[in-house]
């Protein structure tokens, strides 16, 4: 009776917190899964089931392709820059020299700008007629207004917000490999590429995985900056998914397409998330 009592308790303890977990979380999922079967716009009063029409629709919108391909575009080389800069600065900063402590704090400080802030800091710098980046090229490049461009300047705004993010997470990763590896390797002969190739990138692999995870969430949800930067344009180019499913609901008030929309962004980004999870755990055993 007393160990039956013991389990309530412990369930009575956890239960606020799953509750809450529910209500912020499940709940809202399952009521866009509700809404995105339906045709929802208000302005016309049009409420209706109507099925697996609005995904029929959406297998059949192109620029629904197009907004899945800009994001994935945009993650695939915004996470890989933001790899490849965060590995080297990781272990820049993992070195002994003197103001390490004060280059770590720095090197954190555009993760610390909320993004809008950061984004509208970059629309200025990208300003075409008077941004600093024009002055100092001595050009006269429409950054955010060129159909090319534009993606790319949203790529390294975003780069330069999250690196520090990935340096923070590698870092880390860095501080809990065995020095002693080092000596022995070093003892051997081992040079410097042979101790990252052989050491360094084996032992960080889960933690470079786990970087990728959260990096490509996240980027593949990309709103704010996108929003700020461009509002999804010029001619949709930079329009993500996120972007597209807003424009949907709150601009044009298609509640039902637009949770569709929403939908599938979850379901490519849950997916997304299972194939670095099951890496992850293939990393993990391996070094276990």
């Amino acid at each position: 009776m007393s160990a039956l009592r013991e389990r309530l308790s412990r369930y009575g303890l956890v239960a606020p917190m799953l509750a809450y977990a529910a209500g912020i979380a499940v709940l809202p999922i399952f009521f866009t899964l509700w809404l995105s079967l339906r045709r929802q716009m208000p302005i016309f009063n049009i409420s209706e089931f109507v099925g697996l029409e609005n995904y029929r629709f959406l297998i059949e919108d192109p620029r629904f392709w197009n907004a899945l391909w800009n994001t994935a575009y945009f993650v695939v080389l915004a996470v890989g820059l933001e790899l490849a800069l965060g590995l080297g600065f990781a272990m820049l900063l993992h070195q002994r020299f003197r103001g390490r402590g004060i280059a770590r704090a720095l090197v954190l400080v555009p993760w610390a700008v909320p993004t809008v802030v950061a984004a509208r800091f970059w629309e200025w710098i990208l300003n075409a007629d008077f941004g600093v980046l024009n002055y100092l090229l001595g050009t006269r490049i429409n950054w955010l207004g060129d159909p090319f461009w534009a993606m790319h300047a949203a790529i390294v705004a975003d780069v330069w917000k999250s690196t520090p993010f990935v340096v923070l997470l590698l870092l880390a990763g860095l501080q809990v490999i065995p020095e002693d590896l080092y000596r022995a390797a070093r003892v051997d002969g081992a040079g410097a590429w042979q101790l990252f190739r052989h050491i360094t990138l084996p032992l960080l692999k889960p933690v470079i995985f786990l970087v990728l995870l959260f990096r490509s969430m996240d980027a593949a949800r990309v709103f704010d900056l996108i929003f700020v930067l461009t509002g999804g344009g010029p001619a949709n180019e930079t329009e993500t998914l996120v972007v597209y499913s807003y424009k949907l609901m709150y601009r044009t008030l298609q509640f039902g397409y637009g949770s569709a929309v929403a939908v599938a962004t979850f379901v490519c980004i849950f997916a997304m998330s299972m194939l670095y999870v099951m890496q992850l755990r293939k990393a993990w055993l391996v070094k276990s």
